[in-house]
C-alpha cells in the first residue's frame, strides 16, 4: 500500500518535472531528494526514484546502488509502474553516493543511453553537536589594572566528523549594556570589551554549538564581573627568622592590585626543602586584605619553602621563597649504633660505635660527649668527640665514628652519648653491648623483597616483655646504614638511598631497653640485572681418562648484579656439545663419561633472574689411560707370571722323578755289572741280583737248537752267530773274562767303509747271550735253562734283533740261502760254526781266562761275512 505521503511526494515530482522540462528531456530518471543530504550516523535514509519522459523502462527495471554495492531488493518499495523507493541504514562514517539505475538489457535505447537512465544523491554523515561543558572565563591583570580581553574555554561533548563539522559561538552579555558574540571551530574564544573591564557589573555567558544536524547551548553563567578576575600573585615575599622564635618566622608580602578593585583573600603553605608534602595554613587563621603573617610550629634550623597567593575572583598563581629557621637546642637523642667484627685467634671483638645526628638536631651538631660504662666501674669521665662540619650532599644524615675498641667476648659494656650544638645539649642516648652468646632473642620469619622501587621488610615480633624498638640495618661492602622503627611495626620499607644491582645484607635487631638482641638477616637487591662477566674456569686437578673436575671462581660481588640462580656448564669434544646445569651455590663439578685422549672445550654461563654472562673458554685433553691403569696392568702381568713360575716350580718338585727319568736317563755303571763274575760252574741267579743291576734290562728266551735239520739249525743259530761277531767287534773286555776282551777292529755302519780302528777302542760290551749247555767241557748248570738274552741299561737303542727276534730268525734264514748262492766262503764258515756247536762249544759264549791269549783275528772270509751281515741287518754300533 502506498501511503499518502508518498502520493504527495510523487505529485511534487510531477510538478517539478513540468517546471524543469528541459532537464528531463535529457534524463529519464530523477530522485527525491535531489541535493546533498547530511545524515546522522545510526539513522535510516529513504529515497525515491521516478521515471519521466520514457516508456522504455518500468519500475521493475530499476535498482539502487550504494557506492559500489547493489542494495538488496528487500529494502525496495514499489510505488507504481514508474516510481520505486529504498530505505538504507546509515552506518559508516565515509561519504557515499546513492544511485538509481535502469537495467541495460531492457532495450537498445537504454543500452545506448546509459547516462540518461542514472541519477544519484550524495550522502554525508556525521553526528549532531554535543552540549558544551565546563565553561571557564577569566580576565587577567595587566600591570596594575585588569585587561579588557575576556577569554573563555569549554569542553566539547560527543563526536564529530569531517563531513559534518561543529562550530561554536561564545556569547557574552553585559546586562543592560551590550552583547558580544564570536564564533570558532575550537574550544576557546575571547571577546574585547569596549574601553575598560566592566567592574562591579553583571555578566551573562553561554556557548552555542551547531552543525548541519542541529544546534545546542551550554548552561548560562550569570555572575559579577569581578568573579572572573585573576590578579597577579603577591610580590616581595620575605620570611624573617628570629633567634628567640626559631619555630615562628614572620612572613611579609605586597598586594598585587589596588584595594579599590576589591578586598583580596590569601592562602599560605610551606614545606621542608625537597619534600613534596605541603602544609597549608588554615584559611580561618588568615584575615583578608593583609600583607604579613607569622608561621607556627616550624622546626628549628630547617630549610623551608614558603608560598602565598591571593584571590579577587580566581586564585592567582603561587609566589614564594626559601628560608631557614634559627637554631635551637636538640630535642631528640643521637641515633647511636655499633658494628662488631670478630678478631681471628683471639677471644675479642672489634667494636665500632657510630652515630647519626639527632633527628631533631635543631642546629649543626658540633661535638658528641661519650662515656663508656662497665658494671664494675660507673664513675668514668665523659670524652668529647669533635664532629666534622660537612654535611651530606644527598640530604642523608652524616654518620660519625665515635670510638673504636677491642672488647672481650665475655665483657659487657654500655655507651652513653649526647650531642651538642651552638644552643644546647640533646637528651642522652645509650647502647648496651651484651657478652657474646648472651644476646636476647631475634625477630621471626623475616622476609625481604623489592617493590615500587623500595626494599620492603616484614617480620614477626620476638617473645620479650621489654621490647622497646627495632633497628633495621643494611650493609653493602664497607657501607653501613640503619633506621629505627617503632615496637609495633611489622611491615616497613628502607628509607635510605639504595642503589640498583648492589647486594645488601638486611638485618633486623630487637632492642630491649637499650640492649641489642640477636639479628635476623637476609640478602636482597633493590634491582637485579645480568652479570657483567662470567666466572673464571679452571681444572681442579689433572683430567682423568673419562672424567675431569671443573672448578670456577665466583664472579666478584660488585659485578654479579643479582643472585646467581644457576650455572650452565657447556663442553664440547668429539663433535658433540653437552650442557649441564648446577645450582648457583656450586663452585665445582665433575664431568663424567668423557672420551679418552680427546680435547674438550668448556665454558660456563652464570645466570640471574634477569640474564646471564658467559665465561672464557677453557680447554683440556683427557688421558689415554686412567691414573694407575698402566701400573695395574704391569702388576697384574707380573703377578700372573709369578703365579705361572710358582706353579711350574711346584709341578717340577711334584714330578721331579718323571722329569729326571725323561731328561736325564740313568746310564748303567759298568763297574756294577755282574757279567764279569759269571762262570759255567757258578751260574748267576736272577733272584740274587741287586735291584739296580736289573733295572732297565729286558730278558728274551731263545731256543738255540730245536732239533731240526742242519739247515734249519743254521737258520736258527744265525742270529746268535751274528751277535757273536758283533759282540766280538764291540766288546770292551768287561771283567776280563770275555773271549772277546781283546781289541778288535769293528765294522763301520757307513756305506763308504770309513776307518774302523777309531771306534774299536771306545766300544763297550752291549749284551750277552748265555747258552743252556756248557762250553768246552765246563759243567753246565744242573738246572737246565734256556738261553737268556740280557740287555744293559745303556741309552743306546736296541737292535732289531733284540726287539724282534722272530724277524731276525727269518732274516737269518734268507741270508743263509743267499750265502749259499752268492758266497761259498761264507757257506764254509757257517758249516764250521755248526761243527763247533756239535762239539759242545757255545757260539757266543765266554772263553776261559787262559785261552784269552789264544784268540786270533777272524779269517779274512769271516770278516767279510761279518761285515756283510752287519750291513744287511742295518746294525749301527752306538
Amino acid at each position: 500500500m502506498v501511503s499518502a505521503g508518498e502520493l504527495l511526494l510523487l505529485a511534487g515530482l510531477v510538478l517539478a518535472a513540468a517546471a524543469t522540462g528541459g532537464f528531463y528531456q535529457t534524463n529519464h530518471l530523477v530522485t527525491a531528494p535531489q541535493t546533498t543530504q547530511f545524515l546522522e550516523i545510526g539513522s535510516n535514509f529513504k529515497a525515491t526514484c521516478m521515471i519521466v519522459n520514457t516508456t522504455e523502462v518500468t519500475a521493475d527495471d530499476l535498482y539502487w546502488k550504494l557506492s559500489e554495492t547493489t542494495v538488496s531488493k528487500e529494502l525496495y518499495t514499489k510505488l507504481n509502474e514508474s516510481a520505486i523507493s529504498v530505505t538504507v541504514p546509515v552506518t559508516s562514517v565515509q561519504s557515499e553516493w546513492l544511485f538509481c539505475r535502469a537495467k541495460k538489457g531492457k532495450s537498445p535505447y537504454v543500452f545506448l543511453n546509459t547516462g540518461k537512465f542514472m541519477y544519484g544523491v550524495l550522502l554525508k554523515k556525521g553526528y549532531p553537536p554535543g552540549k558544551p561543558e565546563n565553561v571557564f572565563c577569566v580576565a587577567v591583570q595587566e600591570k596594575t589594572t585588569i585587561s579588557s580581553t575576556f577569554r573563555c574555554d569549554w569542553a566539547t561533548v560527543g563526536r564529530q566528523t569531517s563531513d559534518v563539522p561543529t562550530k561554536y559561538t561564545l556569547n557574552v552579555v553585559v546586562i543592560h549594556i551590550r552583547n558580544y558574540s564570536v564564533s570558532t571551530e575550537g574550544t576557546h574564544a575571547q571577546v574585547e570589551f569596549v574601553d575598560t573591564y566592566p567592574h562591579f557589573m553583571t555578566l551573562e555567558i553561554w556557548v552555542e554549538a551547531h552543525n548541519m544536524l542541529g544546534k545546542i547551548e551550554s548552561e548560562r553563567i550569570t555572575q559579577d564581573a569581578n568573579s572572573f578576575v585573576k590578579t597577579n600573585p603577591p610580590s616581595d615575599i620575605k620570611v624573617i627568622s628570629e633567634k628567640y622564635f626559631p619555630t615562628s618566622p614572620l612572613m611579609n608580602w605586597t598586594q598585587p592590585i589596588n584595594k579599590s578593585y576589591g578586598k583580596l583573600k590569601y592562602e599560605i603553605r610551606f614545606c621542608t626543602s625537597g619534600s613534596p608534602n605541603w602544609t597549608y595554613v588554615p584559611k580561618g587563621d588568615i584575615a583578608t586584605d593583609i600583607q604579613s603573617f607569622r608561621l607556627q610550629s616550624l622546626q628549628p634550623y630547617t630549610e623551608y619553602i614558603t608560598q602565598v597567593r591571593c584571590q579577587l575572583g580566581h586564585w592567582s598563581d603561587w609566589s614564594g621563597t626559601t628560608m631557614k629557621t634559627a637554631e635551637d637546642r636538640p630535642t631528640s637523642k643521637p641515633d647511636l649504633w655499633r658494628t662488631i667484627a670478630e678478631v681471628d685467634g683471639k677471644n675479642e671483638r672489634r667494636v665500632q660505635f657510630i652515630s647519626k645526628d639527632p633527628v631533631f638536631a635543631n642546629g649543626r651538631i658540633i661535638t658528641f660527649d661519650i662515656k663508656i660504662q662497665e658494671q664494675k666501674n660507673d664513675n668514668l669521665q665523659w670524652d668529647t668527640i669533635l664532629v666534622n662540619g660537612s654535611e651530606s650532599s644527598d640530604g642523608q644524615r652524616v654518620i660519625t665514628v665515635l670510638k673504636d675498641m677491642l672488647l672481650a667476648d665475655l665483657r659487657p659494656v654500655r655507651l652513653c652519648v649526647t650531642a651538642n650544638n651552638s644552643v644546647g645539649t640533646s637528651p642522652m642516648a645509650s647502647l648496651f653491648i651484651s657478652a657474646k652468646g648472651r644476646e636476647d632473642s631475634p625477630v621471626k620469619g623475616l622476609k625481604v623483597w623489592s617493590a615500587e622501587g623500595k626494599l620492603w621488610l616484614q617480620w614477626t615480633p620476638p617473645n620479650g616483655p621489654d621490647l622497646s624498638e627495632y633497628v633495621v640495618e643494611w650493609v653493602s661492602g664497607e657501607q653501613t646504614d640503619w633506621q629505627r622503627e617503632n615496637k609495633n611495626t611489622r611491615l616497613t620499607a628502607i628509607k635510605g638511598n639504595l642503589e640498583g644491582f648492589v647486594r645488601y645484607t638486611v638485618s633486623v635487631y630487637s632492642i630491649y631497653s637499650g640492649r641489642i638482641g640477636k639479628p635476623a638477616s637476609k640478602e636482597a637487591y633493590l634491582k637485579e640485572g645480568a652479570p657483567l662477566e662470567g666466572p673464571v674456569v679452571r681444572l681442579n686437578d689433572k683430567p682423568g681418562r673419562n672424567e675431569a673436575e671443573l672448578g670456577w671462581v665466583e664472579i666478584p660481588l660488585h659485578r654479579q648484579r643479582g643472585f646467581i640462580v644457576n650455572y650452565t656448564i657447556n663442553y664440547t669434544g668429539g663433535g658433540e656439545t653437552h650442557e649441564v646445569t648446577v645450582p648457583g651455590n656450586t663452585v665445582s663439578y665433575t664431568l663424567k663419561s668423557l672420551s679418552s685422549n680427546t680435547k674438550y672445550d668448556t665454558w660456563i654461563n652464570a645466570s640471574t633472574v634477569r640474564g646471564s654472562a658467559q665465561s672464557s673458554t677453557h680447554s683440556f685433553t683427557t688421558l689415554k689411560y686412567a691414573p694407575g691403569e698402566v701400573e695395574s696392568i704391569v702388576v697384574g702381568v707380573s703377578l700372573g707370571f709369578m703365579f705361572v713360575v710358582l706353579m711350574t716350580m711346584l709341578l717340577c718338585l711334584y714330578k721331579k722323578d718323571v722329569i729326571k727319568e725323561n731328561l736325564w736317563p740313568r746310564i748303567p755303571d759298568p763297574g756294577e755289572s755282574t757279567i764279569g763274575n759269571w762262570s759255567p760252574d757258578y751260574p748267576l741267579k736272577a733272584e740274587t741280583l741287586k735291584e739296580n743291576c736289573l733295572s732297565g734290562i729286558s730278558v728274551l728266551d731263545v731256543d738255540v737248537c730245536d732239533g731240526k735239520s742242519v739247515f734249519e739249525e743254521d737258520k736258527a743259530c744265525l742270529p746268535l752267530k751274528k751277535d757273536k761277531y758283533l759282540s766280538e767287534e764291540h766288546s770292551s773286555g768287561i771283567g776280563g773274562s770275555s773271549c772277546m776282551s781283546s781289541p778288535r777292529q769293528s765294522v763301520s755302519d757307513s756305506d763308504e767303509g770309513s776307518d774302523m780302528a777309531d771306534t774299536t777302542a771306545s766300544t763297550v760290551q752291549y749284551s750277552s747271550v748265555v747258552a743252556s749247555n756248557g762250553y768246552k767241557g765246563q759243567t753246565p748248570n744242573p738246572h737246565p735253562q734256556q738261553a737268556v738274552f740280557s740287555r744293559s741299561e745303556s741309552t743306546q737303542p736296541l737292535l732289531d734283533s733284540e726287539e724282534n727276534p722272530d724277524m731276525v730268525i727269518q732274516e737269518s734264514s734268507r741270508q743263509s740261502q743267499r750265502f749259499k748262492q752268492e758266497n761259498p766262503a761264507e757257506i764254509h764258515l757257517l758249516e764250521m760254526d755248526q761243527q763247533q756247536q756239535e762239539g759242545g762249544v757255545e757260539s757266543l759264549g765266554f772263553c776261559p781266562r787262559d785261552e784269552e791269549s789264544e784268540q786270533t783275528k777272524p779269517s779274512e772270509g769271516q770278516s767279510a761275512a761279518s761285515s756283510y751281515m752287519s750291513q744287511r741287518e742295518g746294525y749301527r754300533p752306538q
